[in-house]
């Protein structure tokens, strides 16, 4: 069983994806953020995550409505070719 070109590009881009993600909860950009300095009264840090946080829950959504997308157009194909 293959899997189309664009069902791996949407896995490889969920993987950078999460890399990305981890990589922004770790110590350099939590220390970036982590000033004195105020945004609208809100400190950096915490406007960091309140945005940071509901992103990143936005892209994983998106990636599991692709992933689903293609999952079902595959089962969809493979269903036409196995009935005679």
């Amino acid at each position: 069983m293959t899997q189309k070109p664009q069902g791996n590009s949407i896995r490889e881009a969920w993987i950078l994806c999460l890399i990305l993600g981890l990589i922004m909860i770790n110590f350099p950009f939590i220390h970036i953020f982590n000033t004195n300095q105020l945004i609208f009264g809100i400190p950096q840090l915490i406007l960091y995550f309140y945005i940071g946080w509901p992103a990143s829950i936005v892209v994983i959504w998106i990636f599991v409505r692709l992933m689903d997308k293609d999952t079902s157009n595959n089962a969809g194909e493979t269903g036409d070719k196995s009935d005679p």
